[in-house]
């Protein structure tokens, strides 16, 4: 028996779209969101630096525009 939750209109917006399409709008967004700090964009999206890093560069090279490094919290 399966237990459905109702779904956000968020989520339905997902639903078939390819689940790389989807992690890959959502890290992008998410580094947007902190004006490009890998260290905090990581720890919102619960993965390493060294995974984020190795997808930004995947993403790079594919043609996708990579929010640019910003200033850490403690810069401002």
């Amino acid at each position: 028996m399966y237990d459905f939750h109702p779904r956000s209109a968020a989520t339905e917006q997902l639903v078939g779209l390819p689940a790389a399409d989807v992690e890959r709008d959502l890290i992008l967004a998410t580094l947007r969101q902190v004006d490009g700090n890998r260290t905090h964009a990581a720890g919102v999206l619960r993965i390493s630096v060294r995974t984020l890093r190795n997808k930004l560069h995947i993403y790079a090279e594919q043609g996708y525009r990579v929010p640019a490094p910003g200033l850490s919290e403690s810069a401002h």
